[in-house]
């Protein structure tokens, strides 16, 4: 579940990355209706095996302290 949330959010963060890195520089932007949603959809596509490292580091994390 913890996994879920944060591919939301990394993903988003993700997406828009790659999405102003392609608007950004000039030579990338040939074709942008295509480009652009391809962008968005890979920044989407690497979030999700980094969230899941980023959940289980935090479940590792939360399950080693004792309060």
């Amino acid at each position: 579940m913890v996994a879920i949330l944060i591919w939301v959010m990394l993903g988003t963060v993700l997406a828009g990355g790659a999405v102003t890195a392609l608007l950004t520089v000039q030579g990338l932007v040939a074709s942008p209706m295509k480009d652009l949603p391809l962008a968005a959809l890979a920044g989407f596509v690497v979030a999700m095996p980094l969230s899941y490292l980023v959940a289980a580091k935090i479940s590792r994390n939360g399950r080693s302290r004792v309060a």
